[in-house]
């Protein structure tokens, strides 16, 4: 099965998530821990044990309290799920978690804690928050997902942005948290494909540039058109070509590249997978591994379980 597509020569060049409800405190107050604790960011670090510096980074239990101190304070919500006696959970939190890099990163962020099978009030009722389609790529597990409040006027607004299940027994070590941290603003499908460009070993620098709203868009369209064909390719390249230069700054032209994964995977397998897909053609992966001024990726899954990814950029001619 073909599972690659990429047009990179200069001849070559003429050719979600659903909104995360508002939850609010019942009584309107913040949980004890956020009451007992206002600026724990102003504690100094240097020279102190990244154990006891992680056991003062202030972490919520509430995710009503958390979401309300989010939303009001326009900050991203990330949410550890946890299996309380894990030990997968526990060399999270000693090894990734207590990185000093990654606590200083997390300090920008509204952070919760809850176990996996944390419930939460919806319509009068008490529901599992994991199983709500909003978490669907946490797929029940313990893992990190975040939440945007902070991108205002944007389609993915109080969206889950990011969902990063523990995959296997090795948790994802500081670097890969960083990397969760540091995506830019982008929709939950977008944000992984860059993730998985930008974990790569060989270190891709395509996402080193300016992600590009419109290039974004073009890349989503096309990824939900060969899902909704069930067939990978650059389809209609010709006319979208000429359509994305009309958009790009002078001096730069439009390339593009495709992938699939196999079926059945996950998200972040699947983004993953398209990216080592790209890593096995040269031509796929100098488009893919080269700075570019401007760069837009997505992705969508078929019916068929495959996820089909595009990639767009803005390349110096």
């Amino acid at each position: 099965m073909w599972r690659l597509g990429c047009i990179v020569l200069v001849i070559g060049w003429g050719l979600g998530s659903e909104l995360v409800g508002k939850a609010w405190a019942t009584n309107g107050a913040l949980d004890q821990e956020e009451a007992a604790v206002e600026s724990p960011e102003a504690t100094p670090t240097e020279g102190r044990d990244e154990a006891a510096v992680f056991a003062e980074l202030w972490w919520l239990t509430d995710y009503a309290a958390a979401t309300e101190r989010a939303r009001r304070e326009a900050k991203r919500l990330f949410i550890y799920f946890q299996r309380p006696g894990n030990g997968t959970c526990r060399e999270f939190e000693e090894y990734s978690l207590s990185d000093r890099a990654v606590m200083e990163s997390l300090r920008s962020f509204v952070r919760l804690k809850v176990p996996i099978d944390v419930k939460i009030e919806r319509e009068g009722s008490r529901v599992k928050l994991l199983g709500q389609s909003a978490y669907r790529e946490m797929l029940g597990r313990p893992g990190v997902a975040i939440v945007d409040w902070a991108s205002q006027g944007q389609a993915f607004y109080g969206k889950v942005v990011s969902t990063f299940p523990f995959l296997g027994q090795e948790p994802y070590g500081p670097e890969e948290v960083l990397a969760m941290l540091q995506l830019p603003p982008a929709t939950l499908t977008q944000r992984t494909l860059i993730y998985a460009v930008r974990t790569h070993p060989d270190r891709p620098a395509s996402t080193d540039g300016k992600l590009d709203p419109y290039l974004c868009q073009e890349a989503e369209l096309h990824a939900t058109y060969q899902a909704r064909i069930r067939l990978q390719g650059h389809h209609n390249w010709e006319r979208r070509f000429h359509r994305i230069n009309r958009t790009l700054p002078r001096g730069l032209v439009a390339c593009e590249v495709c992938a699939e994964s196999w079926p059945g995977q996950n998200l972040v397998e699947a983004a993953i997978e398209c990216v080592r897909c790209w890593r096995l053609s040269s031509g796929h992966w100098s488009a893919v591994r080269e700075k570019h001024a401007v760069y837009g990726y997505d992705m969508k899954r078929g019916r068929n379980g495959v996820w089909y990814a595009t990639g767009i950029f803005g390349r110096r001619w």
